[in-house]
């Protein structure tokens, strides 16, 4: 796949000026995974920043993404489960699993 990608972006190169900027496009993308523009981009927003990255159904920016809390405490009170970020009781009350169901 590689070498068609070579081969196409080098048959641009000889086609003059136009295929010259193809060709750099293709290059870049080869080499880093990024456009040309997502480079810009991320340089100017100190993000990486990559358009393959947005055509796998992640994030355009890898800082975007959304990480889960580290730490989350839940424990089942009346009716509902509640969530803090740090442990608030010591007792013998039942700690849920994150994620874990409501009870019913």
């Amino acid at each position: 796949m590689k070498r068609v990608l070579a081969i196409f972006a080098l048959s641009f190169l000889a086609a003059g000026c136009v295929g010259g900027i193809v060709g750099a496009e293709g290059v870049s993308v080869m080499a880093t995974e990024k456009t040309i523009g997502d480079h810009v981009i991320s340089l100017s927003s100190g993000k990486n920043c990559s358009t393959l990255r947005k055509d796998l159904g992640m994030t355009y920016c890898e800082e975007d993404e959304i990480t889960p809390r580290a730490n989350v405490f839940c424990y089942r009170t009346l009716g509902e489960v509640t969530c803090y970020d740090k442990p608030i009781f010591d007792g013998k009350q039942e700690r849920v699993e994150q994620g874990g169901e409501k009870p019913r």
